[in-house]
């Protein structure tokens, strides 16, 4: 809500970014211009703190780089020379050219691809499904993050639903399995030091030595996707030392024998072999975790990037369940809280349309390469309309995007705040709003908070909210049905349910309704099929094994041996810097610059075999791509495996490929999501080593 008071005026919003905290933030407008922003004191979760890009938003907002009119590109795909263009001249062209598509090869032709870089209710994803409906236009399916995660977790407890991440800090013991707490959910951090305080004993389990696990009481560190393997032993050791709950197994929980049955060859010698971890270092886990109470994990999504994603959360969500701290407050598991949100958000309503919407084909959004450059499909994609996000730089195999959108025959429109790599291939690129200049609620997966976020300025230039942009575009392709054009006001009234949306925008956040504390299983209510915990899943979890297991990745050391003589180091692309967490800052003066460029970070033994020293240029290449790119030595990795950080925009480093330019394409076992992490490279120093390119 914006302060009514003489001189400068305070707006209360609600940060956009594609993060757990989902941060409150009050701006300072000064005569129509923003002239400060800090995070909202009152705000119970973040309490006042915004993270370090956050904190120079207005960097991002004012910037002499924004994107503020239409454009039109003048020269060729990829060049990024575009002439300034009326927004009745764009929206010509764009309707010209999509009725062309739809004419000669059908709505599906169309090919839809938005993410979250703008997240909330509105701009995320509301008014487009009504627009590519009515064009009949190919569906978008997949997921990059957050579907697999849910979905493995849900084969366990029949749900997404799990624990409130901050009851936390009433654990004794805590396990951060797969999460950079303190750099990618900071605002959880402090949650975790008071549980400290009062005695609880930290670990870390993570294939990289991160900030977080340097302040860890306990850190372990397997080959990356391998977790289910320690997780089996740990729960081989749990059913040997009889740490079980057998109380509440019995009660709420079907399968046991079967896990107990499945689990016995798995002991920590066993899973020392296939991890690298300590075989004592995993008892000791096993044992602290079955005898120090409450104990409580926390993990986030990026362990869901392996082909064996879902069945890492799906074996994850088995350990609460054995022992019964499900019962305690500051016991269970949390990932997202996201799943609680529909107690307070309707977004089916955004599918209402007064218009008939036959079947239409599905298009995974994390094969946008192979989609662009199959020769097969059929219909082939002529249109592709992007917004909310950076593909060319953000979705796995890259460099098969790159050259779909490179195609002469592909008409492209992106939606924009700056020229990125993706809009620099585009034919049309409309200018968005940014988080300060559009309405919209931002409902969290880090904690319980509904957001509120008004619009603190007047939109810059010409630029216009998604939700406008939807609007213009149908009313441009000659569309007339009521549902295209509703109000902003009007979706979000019908999207909250029993949200006083008044006292939302006074307040700035809403705690949703759900118990507090909230300890959802400490009597069982599981959502599966038998209404129990399933050790073994009454579904087949998926499709795969119905009992938890541990299937190596086939790009993996462990999958493809041949391969991995090709291809011998295991490649992460982490989010590890602190001015930026994805593709969405790199590009300004006081975010990427100031943490250098794009490196490859290896083990010195690593190293040391292929004569590179730090600061070495070297070559990173596999089937896919090759890139060049400075060398970082550190211990912070195993040997054997090296690091890309993720966010690097390629035109900003005279590159055409970027670190997803070798990421794997490959499917999660379920939950639609992409195995970025099943990637194998070989390093060399950069003399022309005869890679794939750099495409």
């Amino acid at each position: 809500m914006t302060s009514t008071s003489p001189g400068p005026q305070t707006v209360l919003g609600t940060c956009h970014h594609d993060c757990p905290d989902s941060c409150g933030w009050v701006a300072t407008v000064d005569d129509g211009v923003a002239v400060k922003l800090r995070g909202n004191p009152d705000h119970p979760y973040s309490q006042g703190e915004l993270c370090p890009k956050v904190n120079r938003f207005l960097d991002r907002v004012y910037s002499p780089d924004r994107i503020l009119h239409p454009l039109i590109r003048t020269g060729a795909k990829g060049s990024g020379e575009f002439r300034t263009a009326t927004w009745d001249e764009a929206l010509a062209l764009t309707a010209d050219r999509l009725h062309e598509v739809i004419d000669g090869w059908g709505g599906e032709a169309v090919v839809p691809w938005g993410d979250a870089g703008t997240q909330g209710l509105l701009q995320m994803t509301s008014l487009d499904r009504r627009f590519f409906a009515r064009i009949g236009a190919s569906r978008q399916i997949g997921s990059l993050c957050g579907a697999t995660a849910s979905a493995g977790v849900a084969a366990t407890l029949g749900s997404g639903r799990a624990s409130d991440p901050t009851d936390l800090r009433h654990a004794k013991h805590i396990i951060l399995w797969g999460t950079n707490t303190r750099l990618t959910n900071r605002h959880l951090w402090p949650f975790v030091e008071e549980a400290r305080a009062n005695g609880a004993r930290i670990v870390v389990i993570d294939p990289i030595r991160t900030i977080t696990a340097d302040a860890a009481d306990q850190f372990i560190q397997p080959v990356p996707g391998t977790d289910a393997a320690l997780m089996l032993a740990m729960m081989h050791v749990l059913i040997r030392a009889d740490l079980v709950d057998h109380d509440y197994v019995g009660r709420y929980t079907v399968g046991f024998d079967d896990l107990a049955a499945r689990v016995d060859a798995w002991d920590p010698a066993r899973a020392a072999d296939v991890t690298g971890a300590d075989a004592d270092e995993i008892e000791r886990l096993a044992i602290d975790y079955g005898t120090i109470r409450p104990s409580f994990i926390r993990t986030l999504i990026g362990a869901e990037h392996h082909e064996n994603g879902a069945m890492f959360f799906r074996t994850l969500a088995c350990l609460p369940t054995l022992t019964g701290s499900w019962k305690e407050l500051g016991g269970g598991l949390a990932r997202s809280v996201g799943t609680w949100f529909d107690v307070a958000v309707d977004d089916s309503v955004f599918d209402e349309v007064s218009f008939p919407v036959p079947e239409r084909r599905g298009v995974n959004m994390n094969h946008l390469g192979r989609v662009l450059t199959d020769p097969t499909l059929d219909p082939p994609v002529k249109a592709l309309v992007v917004w909310n996000g950076n593909p060319v730089v953000t979705v796995p195999n890259a460099a098969a995007i790159r050259r779909g959108m490179e195609r002469a025959d592909l008409f492209t429109v992106v939606s924009e705040q700056f020229l990125t790599d993706t809009a620099r291939y585009a034919d049309v690129v409309f200018p968005a709003t940014t988080q300060l200049e559009h309405l919209d609620v931002v409902p969290a997966w880090g904690h319980l908070y509904l957001g509120w976020n008004e619009p603190a300025i007047a939109p810059q230039g010409e630029a216009v909210p998604n939700t406008e942009l939807w609007r213009r575009l149908s009313a441009a392709m000659g569309y007339t049905d009521p549902d295209l054009f509703e109000d902003d006001a009007s979706l979000i009234r019908r999207a909250l349910a029993g949200v006083d949306v008044e006292a939302l925008r006074t307040r700035g956040f809403h705690r949703i309704d759900v118990p507090e504390p909230l300890v959802p299983y400490a009597e069982g209510g599981f959502a599966t099929a038998s209404g129990k915990a399933e050790f073994r899943s009454s579904n087949g979890a998926g499709g795969s094994d119905p009992l938890p297991s541990f299937t190596p990745a086939h790009e993996s050391p462990l999958g493809d041996p041949a391969l991995a003589d090709q291809y011998p180091l295991i490649l992460l692309t982490p989010k590890q810097h602190t001015r930026f967490l994805n593709s969405s800052y790199t590009h300004l003066p006081k975010h990427g610059p100031l943490e250098g460029g794009p490196f490859v970070e290896m083990h010195p033994a690593d190293a040391l075999a292929r004569g590179l020293a730090d600061g070495d240029p070297a070559a990173v290449w596999n089937n896919r791509a090759r890139l060049s790119v400075p060398v970082r030595i550190s211990e912070r990795l195993r040997p054997g495996v090296v690091a890309i950080p993720f966010g690097w925009w390629g035109a900003d480093h005279g590159a055409a490929a970027t670190a997803n330019s070798l990421t794997s394409a490959a499917d999660t076992d379920w939950g639609g999501g992409v195995a970025y992490s099943d990637t194998l490279v070989e390093v060399a120093a950069d003399h022309g080593h005869p890679g794939a390119g750099a495409r």
